[in-house]
């Protein structure tokens, strides 16, 4: 599965440019003097973004690097119009945003299913020489040309529609939360960066209700100038509503964690400060009661200012006081609508951070067979299975 979630693409897009108008004179047998008869030319097709509330990744246009309208047909004689080309529909998960892949400007975004963007307009067809006739000029003898096509280099990035975003260091148990409130199974391991890719799990409330929630891979300092795992994923906090910070109850210092994870959020997008924040300090069952306790007396938590819950997802400990505490915030009227504002993106660190791995040549112990220089002896070789039939 985290192979197949894809949240970044760079495509090349261009839209069909119109068809000419034609020139032309007509003739025929008892009417010599038929005058001009010239088409107009159709349209270029458009390139279309379409929202898909079904597809949840960008994975169908990893490798479709080049999408093209085409375009509009030529006109003919007796006043025939070309064809209009054919529009391309770009199939995209809900809360797709797009940049322009050369500045990092924002262009669009994609929220709601079906909706429908023109990200690049098809070129208008000329006028045959039929519209240029007039008492003075009977026989015009030239016609428009269709108008251009548009290009552009786009860059799609996909931030998760969800309700709660989970926020933490890794091993905060953000993934073992999720797997109990939900019907989610992110993997779980006892090492940092388990979660590789965002996860989405839909937690049921009372009286049949129910809000999403997204595990977000694990956050580290100085993740927003791209250790770690970098900015690839912070940009789908933007979407949610409630922002719910996990500091395990095992760490020598939860307020200073909370400070560095607030700090990453504003040092990424100012405006994440805006969100309602909750803190839940996990994994209350890896320290005694009476640590706990004095978790909860700490004047330093209490001076935070947000709601503060003592969980633990393996005893199933304040699971329920969570969920309250997470509806009583999305109910709130000011965390109804999340808007945010797309600050233009640098082109040159999103794509060294989805640039793979290079392999190492120098490692010890790999030997390629174009990289020696003198002549391999291969009859020492014979003999072993792989020569023979």
């Amino acid at each position: 599965m985290s192979a197949n979630f894809i949240d970044y693409v760079k495509i090349y897009c261009r839209s069909g440019k119109g068809g000419a108008g034609c020139m032309h004179l007509h003739r025929a047998k008892y009417l010599p003097k038929g005058g001009p008869d010239g088409g107009d030319g159709g349209k270029g097709g458009s390139v279309i973004l379409r929202g898909n509330r079904n597809l949840w990744t960008l994975l169908h246009l990893k490798y479709q690097k080049h999408i093209m309208a085409t375009d509009g047909g030529k006109g003919g004689q007796s006043r025939s119009f070309g064809k209009d080309g054919e529009n391309k529909i770009i199939e995209v998960p809900c809360g797709t945003v797009v940049y322009d892949g050369e500045t990092g400007e924002f262009i669009c975004e994609v929220k709601e299913h079906n909706e429908r963007v023109v990200l690049l307009k098809g070129g208008r067809g000329g006028l045959g020489n039929w519209h240029f006739r007039t008492a003075t000029n009977q026989a015009p003898r030239y016609a428009q040309p269709g108008e251009p096509a548009q290009e552009r280099t786009v860059i799609l990035q996909l931030k998760v529609l969800a309700d709660v975003g989970l926020v933490g260091f890794p091993n905060a148990g953000k993934s073992t939360l999720l797997s109990v409130v939900s019907a989610a199974k992110p993997e779980i391991a006892d090492y940092p960066f388990t979660t590789l890719t965002p996860q989405l799990g839909i937690v049921s409330y009372r009286d049949g209700r129910s809000f999403c929630m997204a595990d977000i891979p694990g956050i580290i300092e100085g993740a927003s100038e791209g250790r770690g795992l970098g900015l690839r994923f912070l940009r789908h906090i933007e979407r949610n509503a409630v922002l719910l910070f996990m500091v395990p109850a095992t760490s020598e210092n939860p307020v200073k964690e909370y400070k560095i994870l607030l700090h990453e959020l504003e040092q990424y997008n100012p405006e994440l400060l805006t969100k309602a924040r909750i803190l839940a300090i996990s994994k209350c069952d890896a320290v005694t009661d009476k640590e706990v306790q004095k978790l909860k007396k700490s004047k330093r938590l209490a001076g935070l200012d947000i709601p503060i819950v003592f969980i633990s997802s393996v005893a199933g400990q304040g699971i329920d006081a969570l969920k309250d505490a997470l509806w009583t915030e999305l109910n709130k009227e000011q965390n109804q609508v999340i808007e945010i504002s797309h600050a233009p993106i640098d082109v040159a660190v999103i794509e060294r951070e989805e640039e793979p791995e290079a392999r190492n040549e120098d490692e010890e112990g790999t030997i390629y067979l174009n990289e020696v220089e003198e002549e391999w002896d291969l009859d020492k070789y014979k003999g072993i299975g792989w020569d023979t039939e």
